[in-house]
């Protein structure tokens, strides 16, 4: 037998046991998310319809972090397939080649979504906004403003802030009378940043730090915090499924897009394709926004809303009035530095 031969034999034969090992190891896809009210959601108007329509699937939540995704892929056992990441994990990813690129020609073309959703590594999944959010029962007279946050003599008690430098510092900067289009420009000095930080020593024994979305409606509820940094949709869930009544400030909030990706190299991209499709819909997208109080990607599903459920809605224009975008060129820029800085001044 010719050397030739006894290579393609050898070919034939490693195709086939990979073949069986990569059947033996077949699993179901998995979609990973953020948990909470917003993943009970998911669940039931996502989750639940989809694999009831013929596709098997399971979910998992995390709490973000590039470095998580990395470990993932390049680790080369990785058990996630579909996964919603931010806007930084969102172009990381992708510089760093963790996801597949996106065909567009499988979920409803790229004309289907509002354009600052679509991204070559991933689709838009939500935009959401962090709120100043408070409990209408304890207290009558409203906070207006991310001033009046820091407002501890008017507004007595602890405040919830996510961990961090982002966010936190666009706030601080915000409280002490930047003007939400100048929040960035103000940022990008040294001045700006000490400005932030000084603002943030004034209320510094009276914070209270939280890191998963879930935490802010439960330290409003103990009355751990007369007032805290929010996700829009935790509040809305709270009232809609706790009977709770939380207010938001939408003046000064922060808004951004999440996205779904398809990790790098996953054994489920059609299954993958057939989820992003159905959770691209229109009227799938409208069911959510139902549930919970996000926007979504697709141009179609605000007319699928009453009046009503849209004017809680992050994209609406009375509550994009004096929002901000939270700028991803920055955060990439300036995280680690200001991540080090932040957690030096948390310590002492």
């Amino acid at each position: 037998m010719s050397k030739f031969r006894v290579a393609l034999g050898f070919v034939a034969t490693f195709t086939a046991v990979a073949a069986l090992a990569s059947a033996a190891s077949a699993r179901d896809l998995t979609v990973v998310s953020w948990g909470g009210a917003y993943q009970d959601v998911q669940k039931k108007v996502y989750f639940e319809p989809f694999k009831a329509a013929g596709t098997p699937m399971s979910d998992e939540s995390w709490d973000g972090g590039v470095g998580v995704l990395r470990a993932k892929v390049q680790g080369g056992a990785s058990t996630w397939d579909v996964v919603q990441v931010e806007s930084e994990e969102l172009a990381l990813g992708c510089d760093e080649g963790l996801f597949e690129k996106i065909n567009y020609s499988k979920i409803g073309g790229e004309e289907a979504y509002l354009p600052a959703t679509v991204n070559a590594c991933g689709v838009g999944a939500i935009v959401y906004d962090f709120v100043l959010g408070y409990d209408k029962d304890k207290i009558k007279d409203a906070p207006k403003s991310w001033a009046d946050f820091f407002d501890t003599k008017k507004y007595p008690g602890k405040r919830g802030l996510r961990q961090g430098a982002k966010t936190t510092l666009e706030i601080a900067l915000m409280a002490d009378g930047v003007a939400p289009t100048d929040v960035y420009k103000t940022l990008g000095t040294e001045a700006g940043i000490d400005r932030a930080f000084k603002k943030l020593d004034s209320i510094k024994n009276d914070i209270v730090w939280w890191k998963a979305g879930a935490q802010p409606p439960q330290l409003l509820a103990s009355g751990e915090v007369a007032m805290t940094s929010v996700y829009n949709g935790r509040i809305d869930a709270a009232n809609k499924a706790e009977k709770k009544n939380f207010g938001m400030v939408w003046n000064g909030a922060l808004f951004t897009i999440d996205s779904w990706v398809i990790l790098k190299g996953s054994p489920n991209q059609d299954a993958a394709y057939k989820f992003l499709d159905f959770v691209g819909k229109a009227e799938n997208q409208a069911k959510l926004s139902q549930g919970i109080a996000y926007g979504t990607s697709n141009k179609g599903a605000p007319a699928k809303l009453q009046p009503a459920v849209l004017a809680d809605l992050p994209t609406s224009p009375a509550n994009m009035k004096n929002a901000v975008e939270i700028d991803t060129n920055f955060w990439l820029e300036n995280i680690d530095r200001l991540t080090e800085r932040f957690n030096k001044w948390a310590a002492k």
